[in-house]
């Protein structure tokens, strides 16, 4: 998985890049080495806005994009918060793409409640209970 960090706006501290890039290194388990997740830091400079620290990842994967994003009080929390929303819509992703072509081929394949044929030993013994 290659990993982008990305600060819009703002200055961040060192510490707080490694710490992205700490937590979102886990997703490199579930994600195939050459796939490119970029994560944007930014701040709003309103006091009424609570939450104004804000990260927002893309996942850039064969197929559609995963988007997420997340406020909150610090960037740390965003990150934190944003790595539980990634791992969501990134297993999500993986159950589609496992799941769905074996579903689809198990409908296909499947044997349908046929009757099977009668064979002439059990159709005698039929017949001679009937008598």
């Amino acid at each position: 998985m290659r990993l982008q960090v990305k600060v819009l706006r703002d200055t961040v501290p060192e510490p707080v890049k490694a710490y992205a890039e700490k937590r979102l290194a886990k997703l490199g388990k579930r994600l195939h080495p050459q796939t490119l997740v970029e994560v944007t830091l930014s701040r709003e400079r309103n006091p009424s806005i609570r939450d104004g620290y804000s990260a927002e990842a893309v996942v850039h994967t064969k197929g559609p994009n995963i988007v997420a994003r997340v406020s909150a009080p610090t960037y740390e929390a965003a990150v934190d918060q944003l790595l539980e929303k990634l791992e969501r819509q990134i297993e999500r992703h993986r159950d589609k793409k496992v799941l769905e072509p074996r579903r689809a081929a198990s409908k296909q394949g499947a044997p349908s409640a046929e009757v099977a044929p009668v064979s002439e030993e059990t159709e005698g013994a039929r017949g001679e209970e009937a008598a």
